[in-house]
Protein backbone atom coordinates (compact mmCIF):
# COMPACT_ATOMS: atom_id res chain seq x y z
CA UNK A 1 0.00 0.00 0.00
CA UNK A 2 1.53 3.24 -1.18
CA UNK A 3 1.47 6.17 1.78
CA UNK A 4 0.86 8.83 -1.15
CA UNK A 5 -2.46 6.53 -2.58
CA UNK A 6 -3.34 6.71 0.92
CA UNK A 7 -2.72 10.69 1.53
CA UNK A 8 -5.06 10.83 -1.97
CA UNK A 9 -7.59 8.84 -0.59
CA UNK A 10 -7.79 9.87 2.62
CA UNK A 11 -8.18 13.51 1.09
CA UNK A 12 -10.67 12.76 -1.44
CA UNK A 13 -12.98 11.02 1.24
CA UNK A 14 -12.68 14.21 3.61
CA UNK A 15 -13.39 16.63 1.42
CA UNK A 16 -16.10 14.76 -0.83
CA UNK A 17 -14.62 15.89 -3.86
CA UNK A 18 -11.95 14.81 -6.46
CA UNK A 19 -11.52 18.25 -7.49
CA UNK A 20 -11.44 20.18 -3.99
CA UNK A 21 -9.31 16.95 -3.08
CA UNK A 22 -6.72 17.98 -6.32
CA UNK A 23 -7.13 21.75 -5.19
CA UNK A 24 -5.92 21.21 -1.56
CA UNK A 25 -3.14 18.72 -2.79
CA UNK A 26 -2.00 20.39 -5.45
CA UNK A 27 -1.79 17.72 -7.95
CA UNK A 28 -3.57 16.81 -11.30
CA UNK A 29 -7.03 15.64 -10.70
CA UNK A 30 -6.41 12.95 -13.64
CA UNK A 31 -3.29 11.64 -11.61
CA UNK A 32 -5.26 11.74 -8.35
CA UNK A 33 -8.03 10.07 -9.57
CA UNK A 34 -5.76 7.38 -10.93
CA UNK A 35 -3.61 6.61 -7.91
CA UNK A 36 -7.11 6.70 -5.77
CA UNK A 37 -8.21 3.52 -8.45
CA UNK A 38 -4.80 1.91 -8.40
CA UNK A 39 -5.37 1.55 -4.81
CA UNK A 40 -8.87 0.40 -5.10
CA UNK A 41 -7.14 -2.40 -7.56
CA UNK A 42 -4.74 -3.37 -4.86
CA UNK A 43 -7.05 -3.88 -2.27
CA UNK A 44 -9.94 -5.11 -4.58
CA UNK A 45 -12.51 -3.28 -2.77
CA UNK A 46 -14.18 0.19 -3.89
CA UNK A 47 -13.70 2.95 -1.36
CA UNK A 48 -15.48 5.65 -2.92
CA UNK A 49 -18.95 6.15 -5.06
CA UNK A 50 -18.55 8.59 -7.26
CA UNK A 51 -21.58 10.34 -8.34
CA UNK A 52 -22.33 14.36 -9.54
CA UNK A 53 -22.21 15.71 -6.18
CA UNK A 54 -18.63 14.11 -5.59
CA UNK A 55 -17.28 10.87 -3.78
CA UNK A 56 -18.51 9.49 -0.69
CA UNK A 57 -16.56 6.34 1.32
CA UNK A 58 -18.29 2.91 0.57
CA UNK A 59 -18.07 1.02 4.27
CA UNK A 60 -14.93 -0.66 2.82
CA UNK A 61 -13.90 3.45 2.25
CA UNK A 62 -15.13 4.53 6.04
CA UNK A 63 -12.88 1.45 7.19
CA UNK A 64 -9.76 2.51 5.45
CA UNK A 65 -10.68 5.84 5.90
CA UNK A 66 -10.18 5.16 10.05
CA UNK A 67 -7.23 3.33 9.36
CA UNK A 68 -5.84 6.11 6.98
CA UNK A 69 -5.76 8.41 9.50
CA UNK A 70 -3.81 6.62 11.73
CA UNK A 71 -1.43 5.44 9.64
CA UNK A 72 -0.68 9.45 8.11
CA UNK A 73 -0.30 10.58 11.67
CA UNK A 74 1.76 8.08 12.73
CA UNK A 75 4.15 8.87 9.75
CA UNK A 76 4.21 12.62 10.40
CA UNK A 77 4.69 11.76 13.76
CA UNK A 78 7.76 9.83 12.89
CA UNK A 79 9.07 12.41 10.71
CA UNK A 80 9.04 15.09 13.81
CA UNK A 81 10.52 12.50 15.89
CA UNK A 82 13.63 12.40 13.65
CA UNK A 83 13.52 16.33 13.09
CA UNK A 84 14.01 16.26 17.11
CA UNK A 85 17.17 14.02 16.79
CA UNK A 86 18.66 16.85 14.44
CA UNK A 87 17.52 19.41 16.65
CA UNK A 88 14.46 20.74 14.83
CA UNK A 89 10.52 20.29 14.28
CA UNK A 90 9.07 19.70 10.82
CA UNK A 91 5.97 19.67 9.12
CA UNK A 92 3.01 21.72 7.82
CA UNK A 93 0.59 23.58 10.39
CA UNK A 94 -2.27 24.54 8.64
CA UNK A 95 -4.33 27.80 10.72
CA UNK A 96 -7.47 29.13 10.33
CA UNK A 97 -8.09 32.95 11.75
CA UNK A 98 -11.02 34.80 11.91
CA UNK A 99 -10.63 38.30 9.78
CA UNK A 100 -10.99 40.84 12.80
CA UNK A 101 -8.55 38.58 14.53
CA UNK A 102 -5.75 37.63 11.77
CA UNK A 103 -4.98 41.45 10.93
CA UNK A 104 -3.91 41.15 15.16
CA UNK A 105 -2.32 37.49 15.01
CA UNK A 106 -0.71 37.06 11.81
CA UNK A 107 2.68 38.89 11.82
CA UNK A 108 3.41 37.99 15.54
CA UNK A 109 2.30 34.42 15.15
CA UNK A 110 4.40 34.26 12.12
CA UNK A 111 7.08 35.85 13.66
CA UNK A 112 6.97 33.20 16.39
CA UNK A 113 6.67 30.68 14.33
CA UNK A 114 9.55 31.69 12.57
CA UNK A 115 11.99 31.63 15.53
CA UNK A 116 10.35 28.86 17.37
CA UNK A 117 10.13 26.76 14.43
CA UNK A 118 12.33 26.99 11.65
CA UNK A 119 12.26 23.90 9.92
CA UNK A 120 7.86 23.71 9.98
CA UNK A 121 6.06 25.81 7.38
CA UNK A 122 3.02 27.38 8.46
CA UNK A 123 -0.47 28.42 6.74
CA UNK A 124 -2.88 30.81 7.18
CA UNK A 125 -6.43 31.11 6.21
CA UNK A 126 -9.08 33.72 6.75
CA UNK A 127 -13.08 32.81 7.19
CA UNK A 128 -16.18 32.56 9.09
CA UNK A 129 -16.01 31.08 12.23
CA UNK A 130 -18.72 28.46 11.20
CA UNK A 131 -16.76 27.62 7.47
CA UNK A 132 -13.40 27.49 9.69
CA UNK A 133 -15.41 24.32 11.94
CA UNK A 134 -16.14 22.38 8.96
CA UNK A 135 -12.53 22.95 7.25
CA UNK A 136 -11.61 21.69 10.59
CA UNK A 137 -13.64 18.21 10.35
CA UNK A 138 -12.21 17.76 6.73
CA UNK A 139 -8.73 18.00 7.68
CA UNK A 140 -8.19 21.14 5.37
CA UNK A 141 -7.07 22.98 8.63
CA UNK A 142 -4.97 22.04 11.88
CA UNK A 143 -5.59 24.42 14.00
CA UNK A 144 -8.46 26.99 13.76
CA UNK A 145 -9.52 30.29 16.03
CA UNK A 146 -13.24 30.12 16.27
CA UNK A 147 -15.81 33.15 17.88
CA UNK A 148 -18.55 31.19 19.47
CA UNK A 149 -17.49 27.81 18.72
CA UNK A 150 -20.82 24.86 18.98
CA UNK A 151 -19.83 21.72 20.24
CA UNK A 152 -19.13 18.63 17.79
CA UNK A 153 -18.34 15.23 18.30
CA UNK A 154 -15.18 15.77 15.58
CA UNK A 155 -13.81 18.93 17.49
CA UNK A 156 -12.00 19.77 20.69
CA UNK A 157 -13.01 23.24 21.72
CA UNK A 158 -10.35 25.05 24.04
CA UNK A 159 -11.95 28.69 25.16
CA UNK A 160 -9.44 31.00 26.00
CA UNK A 161 -11.35 34.24 26.53
CA UNK A 162 -14.49 36.48 26.21
CA UNK A 163 -14.54 39.75 23.94
CA UNK A 164 -16.71 43.25 24.52
CA UNK A 165 -18.76 43.49 22.00
CA UNK A 166 -19.38 47.45 21.05
CA UNK A 167 -21.59 49.76 19.42
CA UNK A 168 -19.75 51.43 16.51
CA UNK A 169 -20.81 54.50 15.03
CA UNK A 170 -19.09 57.22 12.76
CA UNK A 171 -17.48 59.49 14.55
CA UNK A 172 -19.06 63.20 14.15
CA UNK A 173 -17.11 65.69 12.95
CA UNK A 174 -15.35 67.69 15.79
CA UNK A 175 -16.52 64.76 18.62
CA UNK A 176 -13.82 65.13 21.38
CA UNK A 177 -12.91 61.54 22.26
CA UNK A 178 -13.28 62.35 25.87
CA UNK A 179 -15.23 62.24 27.94
CA UNK A 180 -16.41 58.81 26.82
CA UNK A 181 -19.76 58.16 25.11
CA UNK A 182 -22.66 56.49 27.70
CA UNK A 183 -23.79 53.29 26.67
CA UNK A 184 -26.55 52.65 24.93
CA UNK A 185 -29.15 50.63 25.41
CA UNK A 186 -29.67 46.84 23.48
CA UNK A 187 -33.00 48.65 23.06
CA UNK A 188 -32.20 51.44 21.33
CA UNK A 189 -29.49 49.29 19.14
CA UNK A 190 -32.53 47.32 17.79
CA UNK A 191 -33.39 50.47 16.00
CA UNK A 192 -30.65 51.50 14.71
CA UNK A 193 -29.91 50.83 11.15
CA UNK A 194 -27.20 47.36 11.13
CA UNK A 195 -24.29 46.97 8.94
CA UNK A 196 -23.62 43.04 9.79
CA UNK A 197 -22.87 39.73 8.85
CA UNK A 198 -24.89 37.49 7.31
CA UNK A 199 -26.08 34.30 9.06
CA UNK A 200 -24.49 32.16 10.62
CA UNK A 201 -21.55 34.41 11.63
CA UNK A 202 -20.81 34.18 15.03
CA UNK A 203 -21.37 38.00 16.11
CA UNK A 204 -24.59 38.15 14.24
CA UNK A 205 -25.73 35.04 15.92
CA UNK A 206 -24.51 36.58 19.06
CA UNK A 207 -26.46 39.91 18.69
CA UNK A 208 -30.11 38.00 17.81
CA UNK A 209 -29.53 35.47 20.33
CA UNK A 210 -29.45 38.38 23.11
CA UNK A 211 -31.99 40.85 21.64
CA UNK A 212 -34.35 37.91 21.08
CA UNK A 213 -34.31 37.24 24.54
CA UNK A 214 -35.64 40.76 24.87
CA UNK A 215 -38.15 40.34 22.68
CA UNK A 216 -36.32 42.52 19.99
CA UNK A 217 -34.90 41.98 15.94
CA UNK A 218 -32.00 43.61 14.71
CA UNK A 219 -32.60 46.52 12.35
CA UNK A 220 -30.37 44.94 9.56
CA UNK A 221 -30.07 47.61 7.13
CA UNK A 222 -26.91 45.73 5.16
CA UNK A 223 -25.24 42.18 5.12
CA UNK A 224 -21.84 42.34 4.62
CA UNK A 225 -19.09 39.48 5.32
CA UNK A 226 -15.93 41.43 6.11
CA UNK A 227 -14.54 43.40 8.26
CA UNK A 228 -13.22 45.87 6.22
CA UNK A 229 -16.52 46.89 4.33
CA UNK A 230 -18.51 46.92 6.84
CA UNK A 231 -16.26 49.68 8.84
CA UNK A 232 -16.09 51.56 5.49
CA UNK A 233 -19.91 50.92 4.91
CA UNK A 234 -20.09 52.55 8.25
CA UNK A 235 -17.96 55.69 7.95
CA UNK A 236 -19.99 56.33 4.96
CA UNK A 237 -23.11 56.75 7.17
CA UNK A 238 -24.69 53.28 5.87
CA UNK A 239 -25.49 52.71 9.01
CA UNK A 240 -23.46 51.38 12.84
CA UNK A 241 -22.16 47.90 13.49
CA UNK A 242 -21.38 45.62 16.30
CA UNK A 243 -17.70 44.27 16.70
CA UNK A 244 -14.84 43.71 18.86
CA UNK A 245 -13.11 46.82 19.50
CA UNK A 246 -9.99 45.48 18.06
CA UNK A 247 -11.59 45.17 14.61
CA UNK A 248 -11.70 49.12 15.05
CA UNK A 249 -8.60 50.05 16.39
CA UNK A 250 -6.57 47.61 13.54
CA UNK A 251 -7.83 49.57 11.30
CA UNK A 252 -7.19 51.83 8.43
CA UNK A 253 -8.63 54.87 10.21
CA UNK A 254 -9.58 54.30 13.54
CA UNK A 255 -10.38 57.86 14.56
CA UNK A 256 -13.45 57.50 11.90
CA UNK A 257 -15.63 56.09 14.62
CA UNK A 258 -16.97 56.20 17.72
CA UNK A 259 -17.27 53.23 20.24
CA UNK A 260 -19.62 53.09 23.05
CA UNK A 261 -20.43 50.30 25.12
CA UNK A 262 -23.77 48.20 25.07
CA UNK A 263 -25.94 48.08 27.92
CA UNK A 264 -26.43 44.73 29.08
CA UNK A 265 -22.78 44.01 27.72
CA UNK A 266 -22.65 41.51 24.69
CA UNK A 267 -19.48 39.21 24.64
CA UNK A 268 -18.23 36.72 22.60
CA UNK A 269 -16.06 33.57 22.97
CA UNK A 270 -12.82 33.23 21.55
CA UNK A 271 -11.91 29.60 21.41
CA UNK A 272 -9.09 27.72 19.65
CA UNK A 273 -10.41 24.17 18.06
CA UNK A 274 -8.61 21.18 16.99
CA UNK A 275 -9.97 17.96 15.19
CA UNK A 276 -10.70 15.27 17.66
CA UNK A 277 -10.20 12.58 14.69
CA UNK A 278 -6.24 13.41 14.27
CA UNK A 279 -4.39 13.73 17.14
CA UNK A 280 -1.94 16.96 17.21
CA UNK A 281 1.90 16.65 16.14
CA UNK A 282 4.12 17.63 18.02
CA UNK A 283 4.37 20.83 15.77
CA UNK A 284 1.09 21.33 16.15
CA UNK A 285 1.20 20.95 19.67
CA UNK A 286 3.85 23.67 19.88
CA UNK A 287 1.69 25.90 17.30
CA UNK A 288 -1.06 25.70 20.10
CA UNK A 289 1.27 26.93 22.97
CA UNK A 290 2.87 29.73 20.52
CA UNK A 291 -1.21 30.90 19.15
CA UNK A 292 -1.96 31.18 23.26
CA UNK A 293 1.24 33.32 23.98
CA UNK A 294 0.71 35.42 20.68
CA UNK A 295 -3.02 36.24 22.28
CA UNK A 296 -2.02 37.35 25.92
CA UNK A 297 0.91 39.54 24.59
CA UNK A 298 -1.60 40.88 21.87
CA UNK A 299 -3.86 41.42 25.32
CA UNK A 300 -7.75 41.05 25.60
CA UNK A 301 -10.38 43.47 24.70
CA UNK A 302 -11.28 45.90 27.36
Amino acid sequence: MDLKQLEYFVRVAELGSFTRAAVALNVAQPALSRQVRLLEVELRQNLLVRNGRGATPTEAGKLLLEHGRGILHQVERAREELGRVRGALAGRVAIGLPPSLAKVLAVPLTRAFRRELPEASLSITEGLSTAMQHWLMTGQLDIAVLYNAQPAPEIDIHPLRDELLWLVQPRPPGLPEDPPPPPVPLSEVAKLPLVIPSRPNAIRMQVEAEMANQGLRPNVALEIDGVSAILELVADGAGAAILARQAVTRSIRPSAYRLRPIEPPLYTRVSLATSSLRPATLTQQRTLELIRQTLDTVGADD
